[in-house]
């Protein structure tokens, strides 16, 4: 085992300190990015003379071939390097001999590491933006499909108006789309090169770090060393962002769990999204709706964590940073699950038409649209709605429905109503007749299926 800062120490460390402070377990899956960043920094050292052009070559021919082996999975990482740093400065020695150990000129492991996360941020960010596009997708395709289908919407889970499904879906498109948006400013922070910042103070070396960054595809370039060095904002962030993406998909798994029970009877989730009961025979459980739901507490927790492991460090660098990863890896892989298991649940997802035709018969879904009614006969909102109220409340006490009340009793309330009020307690009518942008109206939603369509065929 050979470590990158063993000069000035006598006495090896303990082999307890060792096993509890190596990160190598889960700091591999940033060998890519290590290799990445270190092919552009020997590429560098070379065109800045500050190691001889041929060492720098023969450094980058050596990377090369260790990221091949890497993105095929050949390469065998030594669990007993303490780190990744170590496992490619190691292995690249091995390969090409005494040049390997001019490789770290001009770096730390500090800024190494800033650097490898920073790129890992950046491909995550780019990786979930897709999956959660193919999931907005999905949901706009049954959206289409169902784009006649009409539902009960709720407020406080209490009936309330009817809409169509399809303006139901695109609420979920919204919301992604808000957590896209987020992702790409978050990237912003995130797209800031670090390397040359070394331990903390820069290096006397004449390095051109804007030649690394274009290598690398960073936009800028770090301003601070001593920032560069101690941020991790830009994961905290990213966290955040999670944490929102989580709760979104949180919601949506709870509207589809209400929908799929024999109450509501709205949907049908397909078996293989499913489980049954080791006691009732008859079950058919939505648990993976159930464990996105509940994994959403550990997106919460990760982003908690992170901001507990900072909240006390003093600058610059210092060990505990080195747990930044397991929340950040954690987070990333658990939303990309949860984005890919929705979208493969909404296309195999089916509409129960009839038993949504079934949930809209109901008077209670139409009071907003009677008090419209007399709005637009000049009754003022605040009298329109102590008159349906009444009408409510009445027909209630005395098992009626308004929709059956003849002409002559709705005049009762108010002479404005005539037999045309019929026509309002009618869910097709309801839709048909809202007027305001963004609302349920079916011409209205059918625009922004189209615009949908564009928008995301067009990101992918």
């Amino acid at each position: 085992m050979s470590k990158l800062w063993g000069g000035r120490f006598s006495k090896k460390s303990n082999p307890l300190a060792d096993q509890f402070s190596f990160s190598i377990s889960y700091d591999k899956r940033l060998a890519k990015y290590d290799v990445e960043g270190s092919i552009a920094h020997a590429e560098m050292l070379g065109k800045c003379h500050i190691i001889p052009k041929k060492d720098a070559a023969k450094i980058v021919q050596g990377l090369k071939k260790i990221h091949a082996q890497i993105v095929t999975n050949k390469f065998s990482f030594n669990l007993s390097d303490e780190d990744i740093h170590t496992n490619i400065q190691n292995a690249l020695k091995k390969l090409i001999g005494a040049q390997a150990d001019k490789l770290h000129t001009a770096r730390s492991r500090n800024d190494q590491v800033a650097l490898d996360i920073r790129l890992y941020c950046k491909s995550a960010i780019d990786c979930l933006t897709a999956k959660i596009t193919q999931l907005q997708k999905t949901v706009v395709s049954l959206a289409e499909k169902n784009n006649n289908v009409i539902i009960p919407a709720y407020t406080h889970l209490q009936a309330a108006q009817v809409v169509l499904l399809s303006h139901h879906m695109l609420a979920y498109v919204e919301m992604l789309e808000r957590d896209k948006a987020r992702l790409a400013d978050a990237k912003k922070r995130v797209d800031l090169m670090p390397l040359g910042s070394c331990a903390l103070s820069g290096t006397t070396l004449s390095i051109d770090r804007a030649y690394v960054a274009k290598k690398l595809n960073f936009s800028s370039v770090s301003q601070n060393s001593i920032d560069a060095i101690s941020d991790r904002d830009f994961i905290i962030e990213l966290l955040s962002v999670l944490s929102l993406v989580a709760m979104h998909l949180s919601r949506i798994s709870e509207d589809l769990i209400l929908w799929v029970t024999h109450e509501f009877n709205f949907i049908e989730i397909d078996m293989a999204f499913c489980t049954g009961s080791s006691i009732m025979p008859h079950k058919k459980n939505p648990d993976t709706l159930e464990l996105i739901r509940g994994t959403t507490g550990k997106i919460y927790g990760n982003l908690v964590a992170m901001l507990n492991l900072m909240k006390g460090l003093p600058l610059t660098y210092n060990r505990d940073m080195q747990l930044d990863k397991p929340p950040l890896f954690d987070s990333v892989d658990t939303i990309e699950q949860m984005v890919e298991l929705l979208s493969n649940m909404f296309a195999t997802l089916k509409v129960k038409k009839e038993s949504a035709s079934k949930a809209i018969k109901n008077d209670s879904f139409f009071t907003v649209d009677l008090m419209e009614y007399l709005i637009r006969k000049n009754v003022s909102y605040r009298d329109a709605h102590d008159i349906v109220g009444k009408m409510v409340k009445e027909c209630l006490d005395h098992d009626k429905k308004i929709s059956d009340l003849s002409e002559n009793d709705l005049k009762k309330y108010s002479k404005k109503f005539s037999s045309e009020v019929k026509k309002i307690f009618c869910a097709k009518n309801s839709v048909n007749a809202k007027k305001s942008s963004g609302s349920t109206n079916p011409l209205l939603v059918k625009k922004q299926l189209t615009t949908w369509k564009k928008k995301l065929n067009a990101r992918i």
